[in-house]
Parts: C-alpha cells; structure tokens; sequence
C-alpha cells in the first residue's frame, strides 16, 4: 500500500517524461532528458525505421502495437527509446518510466493518464521475470486488458536481453510433443510464449560488427586532430576489454577518452 501524498498532478504540457515512484505512488518528472538524436543511431537502420513508423501510427490515432526490442546489451535498445521522446515530444509523445519491480502499479499509473490529451509509452527497460514473479500478470493485463479495453492513449515499449522474458529450461523442451505432426510445447513453455506475444512488434538486435563500431567512434570523435588510425586500434582494444563491441562501449571509450589530446601507445 503506498503512502499518502499530496503531490499535484503533472503539468504534462510541460512535462516531456516522468518516472514511477511506487512508495510514494508519483510520478516524479524528468527535468534533464537524455539528449539522443534518431540521426545519431548507428547499426540500426531497420529497427529504427519500424519503431519511428509504429510511433508514428501511435501519435496519429491509428491502430499500433506494443512494441518488445529484445537482443546483445549495449546495441542501442534504450537510446532508440530515448530519441523516439526526443523527436517526437513536440507532437504530443510521453514517456513513462517503469521499473520492472513496480509493473504491479500499472493499473494505478495507466487511471492517472487515461483521460490526457497525450500519447503515452510506458517504458520499461531491461524487462525480464524469474520464475515464479507474478508481475507478469500486471503486464498482461495492460497489454490486453481484462474487463475494460487498454487506453488507446498508452502502449508498452520494453526493452529484454531475452525474447520471450522469461529463463528456458532445457528439461522444459523435452517435454514437448508432436501431435498429428504438429508441435505441442509444454505449459511452462506456453506460458512464457504467451507473455512476449501480446507484444505486436518485436524488434530484434545483434552485435554489431567492427566496421559500424568504428564509425560510431568517428562520429563521437568527429573533431579528432590526432592519429585515427591509432585512436581506432584503441577503441578496438577497448572494446576487446570490455567483452564486445558495442554502441555503449563506444561512448565509454569517448567518456574515457574525450578532451585528451595524446593517447596511450
């Protein structure tokens, strides 16, 4: 049960993005937004083209989809999230952040936007239950709502290093069956199928190769004086280092990097 409060409801017409707070039961404003530009995406060409067009069908009113981005960590997943508000807040996009542990107060936080004149994505980033978690449940029925239909001003964008949101079990495979030559999976199967597929669109994404990780520290270093070939055997060591390359560890390497004018051998 959540503490009282006393908080005034947001201004969203100036309020771009909020965050749940569940022991207070607020939405908490976000004053600095993280400044991710679409344009500035690498490596994701395709995935970014199909979540800007569901977007788009979202703000105009037309029929869209939750959307579940699912793959390698560091790939860009939540920047896409990021750059969506940017670009598309001036058209009546929100974003409310969820925490995986809080998505029991969906209900609660979906009866405080449901009359708003604004388009809201629930955000929930690196979304994954253990088995036996009942916050799935609470999802579900967001996703599909129960007696009364999902807001038409919200849907759910999620972001998952797994695609079905849950952990597979091999023991859990050998109880299929085939049946008239179909496939039955068993229930613990079906039951995490059923989860990721009240998602419309899944997006999927994988490493990236050496050629796009170097672009993006090109990008990062666009005003770079000194050697680029040695900055570039750096940013491959570094993201050798860090077990893969990656969009993130590309901006690690510049955060590490950034204002030095004479790099390591």
């Amino acid at each position: 049960m959540h503490a009282p409060h006393d908080a005034s409801p947001l201004d969203w017409s100036k309020t771009h993005a909020a965050i749940w707070r569940s022991r207070r039961g607020t939405l908490r404003p976000v004053h600095r937004l993280a400044r991710v530009a679409l344009d500035s995406l690498l490596g994701v060409d395709d995935q970014k083209a199909a979540l800007v067009r569901n977007t788009l069908r979202f703000l105009e009113g037309r029929p869209a989809n939750n959307v579940l981005l699912w793959g390698s960590r560091g790939t860009g997943k939540s920047s896409l999230i990021k750059g969506l508000l940017n670009a598309f807040a001036p058209e009546g996009l929100r974003v409310i952040e969820v925490d995986k542990d809080d998505l029991v107060d969906l209900q609660e936080i979906v009866d405080q936007i449901y009359d708003q004149p604004y388009r809201y994505l629930i955000f929930c980033d690196d979304l994954s239950f253990d088995s036996g978690e009942s916050g799935y449940k609470a999802l579900k029925t967001v996703l599909e709502g129960s007696i009364e239909l999902p807001p038409e001003n919200v849907l759910i964008y999620a972001t998952s290093n797994r695609r079905h949101l849950m952990p597979e079990y091999m023991e859990e495979n050998l109880q299929a069956h085939v049946v008239k030559t179909e496939l039955h999976h068993a229930e613990s199967i079906e039951e995490k199928i059923a989860l990721s597929d009240r998602f419309g669109l899944w997006l999927s994404f994988y490493p990236i190769d050496q050629p796009t990780y170097l672009d993006m520290i090109d990008q990062h270093f666009a005003d770079w004086q000194g050697d680029r070939e040695h900055l570039h055997r750096l940013a491959i060591r570094f993201a050798l280092q860090r077990g893969g390359r990656s969009g993130r560890a590309a901006w690690q390497f510049y955060r590490q990097y950034t204002g030095v004018t004479e790099l390591e051998p």
